[in-house]
């Protein structure tokens, strides 16, 4: 990696890992296109190792806060949506997936903004993992709708739930990649080389995130939802 590549992606890798840190989401969504255009073998390995140590430590932090039973069901559903991900993959080709879950994640986004304020249960829960399972696996983009999901929510218990729904998620898409042989060397000194990086933006995180109210999360979760389903469908384009 030269020297230029990796102060830009060492600020990009500060910059989502504050916004993660601050709200508890963004970071792929903020690294990848990045990482995608300047060194593209690196993903998605290098982003879901990053991950790692950035949802463990929101985890901590707002230990008290998680909700373990949607937690629960939420990892039951995106089990069983691994598996329906990769028979997506099988169904459709990747033009088509990427522009039905783009539309359909803008579509969903939109739709809950004119819906009153909801507080999920089971089968919510179940469905987000289910969906997220399927976005995830299919097109590496899962995090839109368990934000939708827990908008409602306080903050803490939105960030803290899903720092443990993605922890989940990313080992096991780790685990996946490496039986498949998808991990490599040069993949994980990368990720060394950005890691203080990521400490920096995750510790600044420390200093906002209890200033973020219930009202300012839930304008960032539609607008987070909306931008990955446009990053979908940019992709295509281009």
């Amino acid at each position: 990696m030269t020297v230029s590549h990796l102060l830009l992606l060492s600020l990009v890798v500060l910059g989502a890992a504050f916004v993660q840190g601050a709200t508890g989401m963004g970071f792929a969504l903020i690294t990848a296109p990045v990482i995608g255009l300047v060194r593209p073998e690196l993903l998605p390995v290098c982003v879901l190792v990053l991950m790692l140590p950035l949802n463990i430590y929101v985890l901590w932090r707002e230990r008290s806060a998680i909700d373990w039973p949607g937690a629960n069901w939420i990892t039951a559903g995106r089990v069983l949506g691994t598996g329906g991900g990769l028979w997506v993959l099988a169904a459709l080709s990747a033009g088509h997936l990427a522009w039905f879950v783009g539309l359909s994640t803008i579509a969903a986004s939109l739709a809950t903004l004119v819906m009153p304020a909801f507080s999920p249960g089971r089968s919510a829960f179940v469905t987000a993992g289910l969906v997220t399972g399927v976005t995830e696996t299919a097109t590496g983009i899962g995090g839109p709708p368990l934000a939708l999901v827990y908008q409602h929510q306080p903050p803490a218990t939105m960030r803290a739930t899903l720092a443990f729904c993605f922890l989940v998620g990313e080992l096991m898409s780790l685990a996946t990649l490496l039986a498949t042989g998808h991990i490599q060397g040069m993949q994980l000194m990368a990720t060394l080389y950005l890691l203080p990086a990521l400490v920096l933006g995750a510790l600044a995180s420390r200093l906002v995130h209890y200033r973020i109210d219930a009202r300012f999360l839930r304008i960032f979760v539609q607008v987070f939802a909306v931008a990955s389903g446009l990053v979908l469908i940019v992709r295509q384009i281009w």
